[in-house]
This record gives structure tokens, C-alpha cells and sequence, in this order.
């Protein structure tokens, strides 16, 4: 079972779903028969709303569901009760991206596909600094605590349960320059090292890398568990926007896919990236 309380309320969500569907019910039958609204169905469904463990429990007497399949979903409403270490940080992780960072704790596989910037699990802490900053949506005190999570974040790739990561960087990405030389000198070191990890990948999309799926940055989280199915992430200023269907992870597999074979090799990227900062070392 997957860890976070934000991956807890995932699985509770996608188990409740599918005890309705193999009783071949509507939300809306469900709530009338337990004299509740078909949206309180529907939010414990999608996780949009807090499942207490008491609903669970007159979810499974409804559904005839035994003994041990109850407790286990009784288990799960309470734990995902409890909160993420991140979110100790107060406005410096957005409740949009705080349901991002829950389930990327429990990730067995990382793909990334980044067009603007360093990925942010690659970021220094001068780099996420200066991102935050352009943004002149947060004050210094959330800027520091937004950078304290991307780096606590970092810390996963170095653990012995790190997830299988690979990241697809544009060269665009590489050479647009964030604060001062060194900035990005520290930045493009920071990328190498991390490339070095035995469980990430990085391979450098070229400018000359010819046609590729126009696709924008997109991130793709897996999971251990194969009743967790993959989710496709992306993310704008004030929103992001989480994609589960089967064929639209398909589709940006596919896209994926397509982006690892037009890019540079990792070895080839290591070089390219190597070159790139020697027009920053004094």
C-alpha cells in the first residue's frame, strides 16, 4: 500500500469507484439508498472531499463487502487523515501542488519532460530561488520555504528506495540563463551531479534534434502497486491538471517515448552539458 496520506486517499478513491461500478450502480442510486447526495458519492470517488471512516463503513455494509476488505479501507480513510511533511510549509507549497508532492513520495517511477527550465528535482536552491522570485507571487518568507521543499524533495533520488527517474531536458532549458554566471554554473554542475545517480537517466533534446511531439513540460509518476495506475501531471501558474485515463497516459507514454529517441544520448548529454559550462567557469 502506498505511503503518503495523499496516495492514501488516491487508492481509497479508485477502491470505492470500483465497488460502485461492479454493482453496476450510479452515484446517484448509491447516495439515495444510504439518504446521502450523489455528489458526496462522487467526491469520495474523486477525492475531493474527506472520507471519514464511519461513511466507509456504511459504504460496505451498502456494498456487502467483507470483513477484511473493510477494515483495509477503513485504514486507509483514517491515514490519509494525517498530513504530509510538506505541508508543514505552510504557503509555500500550493494546495494544488501539495496533492502533486503526496503522490510523487510514493512514485516507483519518475519520467520528466521539461522545455523552460532545469527540472526542479535538479534545481539548486539559488536556481528554484530566482524561479520562485520572477513569479512575484510569494513573499521571502514562502520563496524560502518553497525552496526548502524542492530540496527535501531532491532527497528521495539519493535513497535507497529512490524511484527509477529519467529525465528529457531541452537544450533551451540549459542555456536560458536564470540570475548570474554563478548561478547557472552552480546550476549546470548541480544537473551533472544528479545525472550521475544509479537511478536517474538524463538525456539533452538538441536543437537540432529534428521533429518531436510538440507536447509541453509534462511529468509521469508510476506506482508500485498495480491497482495505482500511472498519472500524467502538468502544472501552470495558479492550477495543474492531473490526467489518469488509460489512453491519455498511453499517449504521453508514447510521446515520451518518441522524445527519448530524438534526444542525445546520456552520454552524448553528459558532453553537451560539460561544454555548456565552460561558458560559465571563471
Amino acid at each position: 500500500m502506498a505511503g503518503s496520506p495523499t496516495a492514501r486517499r488516491r487508492r481509497l478513491s479508485i477502491e470505492l469507484k470500483k465497488l460502485r461500478e461492479s454493482r453496476r450502480m450510479t452515484c446517484a442510486q448509491v447516495g439515495a439508498a444510504l439518504d446521502w447526495s450523489g455528489s458526496k458519492v462522487n467526491r469520495m470517488e474523486t477525492g475531493t472531499g474527506r472520507v471519514q471512516p464511519s461513511d466507509v463503513e456504511a459504504l460496505c455494509r451498502f456494498y456487502e463487502v467483507d470483513d477484511e476488505l473493510r477494515e483495509f479501507l477503513k485504514s486507509l480513510a483514517r491515514q490519509a487523515k494525517t498530513k504530509g511533511w510538506w505541508q508543514a510549509h505552510g504557503n509555500g507549497v500550493p494546495a494544488w501542488f501539495s496533492i502533486y508532492i503526496g503522490l510523487e513520495q510514493d512514485a516507483s517511477t519518475f519520467r520528466q519532460y521539461q522545455n523552460e527550465f532545469v527540472p526542479g528535482l535538479m534545481q539548486t536552491p539559488a536556481y528554484a530561488a530566482e524561479l520562485h522570485r520572477a513569479t512575484n507571487q510569494m513573499a521571502d518568507e514562502d520563496i524560502n520555504r518553497a525552496v526548502s521543499v524542492r530540496m527535501e524533495r531532491q532527497a528521495r533520488l539519493q535513497s535507497p528506495g529512490a524511484p527509477d527517474t529519467w529525465f528529457v531536458v531541452h537544450e533551451s532549458a540549459l542555456r536560458s540563463v536564470i540570475g548570474d554566471q554563478t548561478v547557472m554554473r552552480e546550476q549546470l554542475e548541480k544537473v551533472l551531479e544528479t545525472s550521475e545517480l544509479p537511478s536517474v537517466t538524463l538525456q539533452v533534446l538538441t536543437f537540432d534534434a529534428g521533429p518531436y511531439p510538440a507536447t509541453g513540460t509534462f511529468s509521469m509518476l508510476g506506482f508500485p502497486d498495480p491497482e495505482d495506475p500511472d498519472i500524467v501531471y502538468r502544472d501552470g501558474i495558479t492550477d495543474a491538471v492531473y490526467l489518469e485515463g488509460a489512453d491519455e497516459v498511453r499517449a504521453y507514454t508514447r510521446a515520451f517515448d518518441n522524445l527519448r529517441a530524438a534526444a542525445a544520448s546520456p552520454h552524448r548529454s553528459t558532453h553537451i552539458i560539460t561544454t555548456l559550462l565552460k561558458d560559465y567557469t571563471i
